[in-house]
């Protein structure tokens, strides 16, 4: 879609924008974007220096044997 767009038009469109949104816009909206980027960047990272969460080996499983049994409905009479 974008590889068609060549320096040329670039310089033709980068007018516009400027006559549009103004050059204050222009540099708060992008160090707001590059804040953005280098906060997700820094998650990633912190994310990924994180260990896993290590299941201890004297953590049990669940204990099925002493769960309730639902028992048959004694009001069911069939004849």
């Amino acid at each position: 879609m974008f590889s068609n767009i060549g320096p040329f038009q670039l310089l033709i469109v980068l007018p516009i924008v400027l006559a549009i949104f103004g050059t204050k816009r222009l540099k708060t909206s992008g160090s707001d974007l590059g804040g953005a980027i280098q906060g997700f960047r820094a998650a990633v990272n912190e994310a990924d220096k994180e260990p896993t969460e290590k299941i201890d080996s004297k953590s049990e499983d669940a204990d099925f044997d002493n769960t309730p049994v639902d028992e048959p409905s004694k009001n069911n009479h069939s004849n």
